[in-house]
């Protein structure tokens, strides 16, 4: 298993048919999650174009999501989390931050995202929005949405499915000023392995 340090990210290379397991290893962790194109990395997992072909804002076991050019990408094929998962938030940035009332740097997910990348020799000609593992952002009255701490448990995990050669990001999400990693507002480490 590979470490995604508390606050940090972690890339690797998937190849199409191998899949990868998400772990939530203390269980209130959000774990950002994007995917890249290997052939072309201005092709990625994109949620704006994943909504569209799933018909639903939450992705549950044996659905298929899509790259920017509507292209199969990822398939999801096991969760034991409890099935909650955000497509709408963008990865928390410096701006976020700002925004909450915090001062100086504060670690974030598009910051991580570019870190990951580079230790792998690659730059992401930008911040898709990602697949926000474990992130509970319920719709309300139809319109209004709202952060709620993460419903999955220690050790639970999603598995996903490459269906073309990609390299997978992941961020164990920073947020520590709203309850994006549960009430304590601790951000933790979390896992992932490859599996052939």
């Amino acid at each position: 298993m590979i470490e995604i340090p508390a606050r940090k990210g972690k890339a690797a290379y998937l190849q199409r048919g191998n899949s990868v397991r998400i772990v939530n290893t203390t269980g209130q962790q959000v774990v950002d999650t994007w995917a890249f194109a290997v052939a072309d990395l201005r092709e990625f997992m994109s949620m704006e174009h994943s909504r569209v072909a799933l018909g639903h804002l939450i992705p549950a076991v044996g659905d298929c999501l899509v790259s920017n050019r509507r292209r199969p990408i990822l398939t999801i094929v096991a969760d034991t989390s409890g099935g909650i998962h955000d497509t709408l938030f963008a990865a928390c940035d410096r701006w976020r931050y700002e925004r909450l009332g915090h001062v100086g740097y504060h670690d974030n997910c598009a910051d991580n995202l570019v870190a990951a990348l580079a230790e792998l020799g690659l730059a992401a000609p930008t911040v898709p929005a990602p697949l926000n593992l474990f992130m509970n952002i319920p719709v309300l009255d139809g319109n209004r949405v709202e952060v709620r701490p993460p419903v999955s448990t220690p050790g639970s995990f999603v598995t996903l499915r490459a269906e073309i050669d990609c390299i997978i990001a992941f961020s164990a999400c920073p947020q520590d000023i709203l309850p994006v990693n549960g009430l304590a507002l601790r951000p933790t480490h979390a896992h992932f392995e490859i599996l052939a």
